[in-house]
């Protein structure tokens, strides 16, 4: 999963894994993984009110002319060098379920982060040097072929869920086994 820049910051109250940088340290204490009592919409707001001053960039969200050239930048990238079985690109994050390759998930990652990162810095609403993505990679290695069905169900739904259109990619390949 890639996560826009200042959507999902290290102390987030929905929970996280780890704190980077001590000025966001006034906001909470870290809650290894995912809560599972997940706060309200209006407190997840009034976090990301109060830490968004703090940050150096301000959030960028992903409109369809950004998810479309995040897909044209992910696809240059991906031509016959990875299977890709699902990829949903949202409003402020992506998910991709890649099968295992010879390179490392952090080196796919880190190429899939450089190539976003292009893209989005190509609009002109986009502060030169602006990071796009968050610094640490969120990676899930999937061990059964259950598991991977679910995987790619649920990228698939996500897009739906934000109320996005479904999203159909030239580099997604059907998953077979």
């Amino acid at each position: 999963m890639l996560t826009g820049y200042g959507h999902w910051l290290p102390n987030d109250i929905r929970g996280s894994t780890h704190l980077k940088r001590d000025k966001l340290g006034e906001f909470g204490p870290i809650h290894s993984g995912r809560k599972r009592i997940q706060p309200s919409e209006q407190e997840l707001r009034d976090f990301y009110r109060r830490a968004e001053r703090l940050l150096q960039f301000q959030p960028i969200w992903f409109d369809h002319a950004k998810r479309q050239a995040l897909g044209e930048a992910f696809s240059q990238l991906i031509d016959g060098r990875y299977t890709v079985w699902a990829c949903a690109i949202c409003r402020n994050h992506v998910h991709f379920c890649i099968r295992a390759h010879r390179e490392r998930a952090e080196t796919m990652w880190k190429r899939l982060i450089d190539a976003g990162r292009n893209a989005i810095r190509a609009f002109p609403d986009v502060e030169p040097g602006h990071e796009v993505w968050t610094r640490v990679p969120y990676i899930v290695f999937l061990s059964t072929l259950d598991e991977v069905r679910d995987r790619i169900e649920y990228i698939n739904r996500n897009p739906v869920k934000e109320g996005l259109p479904i999203q159909r990619w030239s580099f997604v390949q059907p998953y077979t086994a």
